[in-house]
């Protein structure tokens, strides 16, 4: 570890449901933002967009908030593509330094592969660029210190794409506030269950399309021979760009479990658990089926797992519920007929900032210079734990971590791998 490195590390589905759902308020952006977007747009500038990953999703929610003028993308197929979805007037760039040194541009998108994430954003912030980043937002738990170092020095706004802090009509805001307020009286547990990964492969060698840049596209990672299921929408399924369904789904669910339990600044003291691999030459190579149990010093027992309904369950001595996306369900969600929460819970916890639009709220505190709803300093805490248990299941042992300095105790080898080997020039 470099003396540098060092001084980072310490500077609704049943009838009930639905109806205690639909007394949940929800808002969107609200007037005076729209306003203030037709008068004064932000410039935006967007690297990565691929058409069918997450910059297709969120490019909606930018056009009415600000001006596109810049793309850029490894693969030109994907900038030709993206300029022509802003109206065909922005530059297109195969190198994101360029689009960088524009000083027009006042914020980014990054939607890369994840292990191109830090490097671009940290160039970005160091430029002056504000940043919403889609998440998991880091490659390694090393990369999340490097990222939050820098955005305290610039003072940057950075909004984490995990929209489930704004977005599916506030039920996992409601979950934390209903966790928050006691509604199910002392928390002891909670259960993220993420998914089962994919299993494919061998993969057959394939020409590089001639509209891709692929050795740029690896970047950090080590060379390798191009299949089209190592990169766009696959690359979450090798460890060497990402971390599989752990840190893919874990990057949302684990989010909220870390802000439901107030540990936004701390994670876990032990991470341990059990894994299937797929073990494939050529193939996928991330986590299949996995059960990981992680204890924080709160007394809280965090289980993340593939085989049950995605989604939270929260458990506490006086009750239990579950959440995800399409539903919020138990008997504390249903006293909430009779008994809701405060008004202006959900509100108070977003911030006081608009719900329903995630890149609205990203865009507003730009306007403000306050810290947006998923800011980067505890997303990295958040997605350290995901880092965590891949190394606890990669390695087949227990983990003890002391949370204050990020550091894995007693273990050389484990505590290696916080941090990974990087391909000249791509270092970060």
């Amino acid at each position: 570890m470099s003396r540098s490195q060092f001084s980072r590390r310490q500077f609704v589905q049943t009838s009930a449901a639905a109806a205690a759902a639909a007394m949940v308020p929800y808002w969107m952006p609200g007037k005076s933002l729209a306003d203030d977007a037709k008068k004064n747009p932000l410039i935006f500038g967007c690297i990565g967009s691929n058409p069918a990953g997450r910059w297709s999703q969120i490019v909606p929610q930018i056009l009415p908030l600000g001006n596109v003028v810049a793309v850029c993308d490894v693969d030109s197929r994907h900038a030709d593509g993206a300029n022509a979805r802003v109206g065909g007037k922005a530059d297109t760039y195969g190198d994101y330094r360029k689009l960088l040194d524009r000083k027009d541009i006042e914020a980014v998108t990054i939607t890369t592969p994840d292990h191109w994430h830090t490097k671009i954003a940290i160039a970005a912030m160091k430029a002056g660029k504000d940043v919403y980043c889609e998440k998991p937002l880091t490659l390694t738990v090393d990369e999340g210190q490097d990222i939050c170092y820098v955005a305290k020095k610039t003072g940057r706004v950075f909004q984490v794409g995990t929209q489930q802090r704004s977005e599916f009509a506030g039920r996992f805001l409601q979950a934390v506030a209903m966790v928050h307020a006691g509604r199910i009286g002392k928390l002891q547990k909670i259960t993220a269950a993420i998914g089962t990964g994919p299993a494919l492969g061998p993969f057959a060698k394939m020409p590089v399309p001639p509209e891709l840049n692929w050795d740029v596209w690896l970047g950090q990672a080590p060379v390798a021979d191009y299949t089209e299921h190592r990169c766009h929408g696959d690359f979450r399924w090798w460890y060497e760009y990402s971390g599989g369904k752990m840190t893919d789904w874990g990057a949302h669910h684990v989010d909220i479990a870390t802000w439901a339990m107030n540990m936004g600044d701390s994670g876990p003291t032990t991470v341990e658990g059990t894994a299937t691999f797929p073990n494939i030459p050529n193939g996928f190579n991330t986590a299949v089926t996995f059960q990981v149990h992680c204890k924080y010093d709160n007394g809280v027992d965090l289980l993340i797992r593939d085989d049950t309904e995605n989604g939270i369950t929260f458990e506490g001595d006086q009750g239990t519920f579950f959440v995800n996306r399409g539903t919020i369900r138990g008997k504390p969600v249903d006293a909430l007929k009779d008994d809701p929460l405060p008004k202006d819970a959900l509100l108070k916890l977003h911030k006081g900032k608009p719900l329903g639009d995630h890149m609205a709220n990203f865009v507003e505190c730009v306007r403000t210079r306050e810290q947006p709803i998923s800011d980067v300093f505890t997303h990295h805490r958040a997605l350290s734990t995901c880092h965590l248990a891949n190394i606890a299941i990669r390695l087949n042992r227990k983990l003890t971590i002391d949370p204050s300095i990020e550091q894995i105790i007693g273990d050389d080898e484990a505590n290696a791998w916080l941090a990974r080997d990087q391909r000249e020039p791509y270092q970060i």
